[in-house]
């Protein structure tokens, strides 16, 4: 008898069960309601052979994992983004790449913004450097987010040292950096600092514009060197410590991890998902701070503005595993760049090779 109630009840359990999570799905007609929405807000068009109806179970299934997460406790936001209507592997194999030859073991770090126990007591309590930045760019489907990084953390540099903005050219990189890059299959940022060194400079967006996919060098448009950096360093690795130093100073560029579907639909919060330090995806680490709680790097993206928080996306800071979240403190580099003697200035960068945000300087370089 007892038995026969037990599994009454447990049959019970499971009908109210299945009973709470239909009701908490979406209609049918609403989610393709939100379809058609979305595909106006993304100006998406399919030629495919029944492809729209394909994308719309896709659309589904990500809206249904969408719902699920924000529905729990977590720091960060999943949302609809461009990202909405393709599968986690057609992300992974169209917006990320291997990042070649990396061999980070051989590497020589830099000691300019080496850490040293207590140093982080005299830095910014927060850093924002994207006063120093032009608007977020958009790689789209070619795998050149290096290149987006690299150029991003030269306009800035050029910024900080010069105070003037200068948009460059990411498709230069793509084409002309070959040696040890290969376009839109992937690359390094330290081998493109050092196309630039050798090359004396990098031409403007505006002369040498993006075009979403590798193309033939132009020599004249290589030689037309608007923006010239002296080199570069790799920050102390597996060391949050020290790459908090340097992104006090300038932003840098890193690598992360990015494999997973809860970074392919975030939307905003401080990201602490699941992922490893298999390094697929370059981006620039522009400052940091506190949310709620979570101390945060504060990261440019190369996805357009409609990915993430416009743009950019925060993710923990202070992790325990010294690689850090995503393996962001694994491969960190950044220009560097001399002011000429004659230009006036306020910064100690030749002196003591600090730099601090424009709109934020701290006591200890008063």
């Amino acid at each position: 008898m007892a038995s026969i109630l037990d599994s009454l009840i447990l049959f019970s359990l499971i009908t109210l069960s299945l009973a709470l999570d239909m009701s908490s799905e979406r209609s049918n007609k609403e989610v393709m309601t939100m379809y058609e929405k979305w595909l106006v807000e993304h100006q998406k068009v399919y030629n495919g052979l029944g492809e729209k109806d394909q994308r719309f179970q896709i659309f589904k299934d990500n809206l249904k994992f969408i719902d699920e997460h924000n529905a729990q406790n977590h720091s960060y936001r999943v949302g609809l983004n461009e990202f909405a209507d393709i599968t986690n592997k057609e992300y992974r194999d169209m917006y990320l790449s291997r990042r070649i030859n990396n061999n980070m073991k051989n590497k020589i770090t830099s000691e300019r913004y080496a850490y040293k126990a207590g140093d982080n007591n005299r830095l910014p309590v927060s850093v924002d450097w994207r006063g120093a930045l032009g608007t977020i760019k958009n790689q789209g489907s070619c795998g050149a987010c290096w290149a987006f990084s690299t150029v991003a953390a030269v306009e800035a540099i050029n910024k900080i040292v010069t105070g003037r903005f200068v948009n460059l050219s990411v498709q230069e990189l793509v084409d002309c950096d070959r040696k040890k890059n290969l376009g839109c299959n992937g690359g390094l940022e330290g081998n493109a600092y050092e196309f630039m060194v050798e090359n004396g400079g990098l031409d403007t967006e505006t002369d040498y514009p993006y075009l979403g996919r590798g193309s033939t060098c132009n020599q004249v448009k290589k030689n037309t060197k608007v923006v010239s950096i002296n080199g570069y360093k790799y920050v102390q690795r597996n060391n949050e410590s020290a790459l908090m130093e340097a992104v006090a100073n300038q932003p840098v560029s890193v690598g992360i991890e990015a494999y997973g579907i809860d970074f392919q639909l975030y939307e905003s919060g401080v990201f602490n998902g699941r992922c490893g330090t298999w390094l697929d995806h370059s981006v620039v680490v522009v400052g940091y701070g506190s949310e709620n709680g979570l101390d945060y790097w504060l990261v440019r993206n190369s996805w357009g503005t409609k990915w993430g928080e416009a743009g950019y996306f925060k993710m923990e800071r202070n992790v325990k595993d010294p690689v850090g979240m995503c393996g962001i403190a694994m491969d960190a580099t950044y220009p560097t760049k001399l002011r000429k003697n004659s230009e006036v200035t306020n910064s100690g960068y030749e002196k003591t090779q600090m730099l601090v945000p424009v709109l934020e300087t701290p006591s200890y370089l008063a």
